[in-house]
């Protein structure tokens, strides 16, 4: 973060852009990236837009499916699923459908040979096969040939069996279909004993597994996962409170596989907070302090507040410091989504959150480029990022400010800056000062790869004039996924 020209370090390496060599123009394959990051092809990600895919969106993914690159899209859609770079799965899991329906063979087999790396767990895998169903009615062809019956059954028989039987019975069913579906269409042979239950449990139910498994001799595998199915069962058919907790304590039981009716009991939510994955945690802090979960001194508070500080907790599941200001400004507001529930935030539970926003910058991976942040906060001082309690507002009123002026500044003072991000909450630029022209001017001065990012904070039109320059984007609205993006940016990944 460059802040003055006195911090401002000029020596820095710039390499050529992976995506499109040394020129600025939008490559298919810069346009690909982007449509598997954000889901659009454009210089535009807008963080309220809706999460439905568009044929329209996709048009380099087409252009190079017919120009035989193929397996190079396919290889980049498990390139952005394994390095977390894809801000929504969704785009990048269409992609992967449209590749396995695609003329070619070639293809078509790369992107069934993906399947287990994109679709790691049952919601992205019913993701697909609704993408594929959508998909057919565009394309005239099938789904339901060798290939993805094949890949299907490829993905249970893969799986570890204790992990599968845990993910079949938190995720049971997306988008209409379910692993009965998945497991009745794709003629599935399990390919060993433990899965062979986990089938049977899916498709006949919990009584076929009684009658087969029951008293038998079996495996130590089998036996783990029948005990387990049995556990799930119990849960299901009790309404004893105390066995409910001791069963969710014992075998890591978590929300999905409870009845609505479990989470009415406060104890049940004391159980459950214990093995509770941190994201979640956060989320529902608001939920459990108006529920007297979480009171003022209570044990459950002191744990949510040690686990919340954890340094080992925040780095295993990998908590960026704005997730933790989202939800410290929600959890800080006292109410929910339309006003319900409402709560009294509990100033120790902030406490260790404001602690917590300051450790989890660890998790922050230094990109090894040069910003320029510029801030520019207009006279709507009560305006909020949307979707979020964060306000846009971080300083006085400013009067009339020409947002070219940082990277003005950057070239008359000789500073190679690699990435300008200008944050605003104006609805639109106020001068006739052009920053595109403004960052080219930057580009030829100081001999840098430099990129501009304009982020719009109150969602309202603040793009960047329609261009084919690469190194523009524009952000629409501001949530956690913009910090991928401007990392994709910076990298030369988008």
């Amino acid at each position: 973060l460059c802040e003055s020209s006195n911090k401002l370090q000029t020596n820095f390496n710039h390499t050529l852009n992976s995506t499109g060599g040394g020129s600025w123009e939008i490559s298919d394959k810069a346009k690909l990236c982007r449509f598997l990051c954000y889901g659009s092809e454009g210089s535009l990600y807008n963080t309220r837009e809706d999460e439905r895919i568009r044929m329209e969106n996709a048009g380099a993914l087409l252009s190079m499916l017919q120009e035989s690159r193929g397996a190079e899209v396919v290889e980049e859609i498990k390139r952005f699923t394994q390095d977390g770079r894809a801000v929504r799965m969704g785009p990048t899991i269409f992609a992967l459908a449209l590749c396995s329906q695609h003329s070619e063979s070639n293809t078509r087999q790369a992107a069934f040979k993906a399947l287990k790396d994109v679709c790691c767990d049952p919601a992205h895998l019913f993701d697909f096969i609704q993408f594929k169903k959508e998909l057919k009615v565009d394309m005239k062809c099938g789904i339901w040939g060798r290939a993805l019956r094949r890949a299907l059954s490829d993905w249970y028989n893969d799986q570890d069996a204790m992990s599968l039987a845990a993910a079949v019975t938190k995720c049971k069913k997306r988008k209409g279909w379910s692993h009965q579906d998945l497991l009745r269409l794709s003629h599935t042979k399990p390919a060993k004993d433990a899965i062979a239950l986990i089938s049977k449990y899916v498709t006949k139910g919990w009584k076929e597994v009684q009658v087969a498994y029951e008293d038998k001799e079996n495996s130590e595998e089998v036996l783990s996962v029948f005990s387990y199915l049995e556990v799930v069962e119990k849960v299901k058919h009790s309404r004893d409170e105390t066995e409910v907790v001791t069963l969710i304590e014992e075998h890591k039981l978590e929300q999905e596989q409870l009845l609505t009716e479990h989470l009415k009991s406060n104890q049940i939510w004391s159980a459950l907070l214990k093995e509770m994955p941190l994201h979640s945690m956060l989320k529902m802090l608001g939920r459990l302090t108006f529920r007297k979960v979480l009171e003022p001194g209570s044990s459950q508070t002191h744990f949510v507040c040690d686990r919340i500080q954890s340094e080992t907790a925040l780095k295993k599941a990998k908590i960026h410091p704005f997730s933790i200001l989202l939800a410290s400004e929600n959890y800080k507001k006292g109410q929910g989504y339309q006003g319900k529930p409402k709560w009294e935030a509990d100033k120790s539970i902030l406490k260790a959150m404001d602690s917590a926003f300051y450790t989890s910058f660890m998790n922050v991976e230094p990109v090894g480029k040069c910003f320029v942040v510029a801030v520019d906060v207009s006279t709507s001082l009560t305006s909020v990022v949307p979707g979020t309690s964060v306000s846009t507002a971080a300083a006085l009123q400013s009067k009339r400010i020409d947002c070219t002026l940082p990277i003005t500044w950057a070239t008359e003072n000789g500073k190679a800056v690699d990435v300008f991000i200008i944050v605003t909450n104006n609805p639109l630029w106020t001068d006739t000062a052009s920053p595109v022209e403004s960052l080219k001017k930057h580009r030829e001065a100081s001999g840098a790869n430099s990129k501009l990012v304009m982020c719009g904070l109150t969602n309202i039109g603040n793009s960047i004039a329609h261009t084919e320059d690469r190194g523009l984007l524009s952000i629409s609205g501001f949530d956690l996924g913009a910090f991928s993006i401007i990392r994709n940016l910076a990298q030369d990944l988008i």
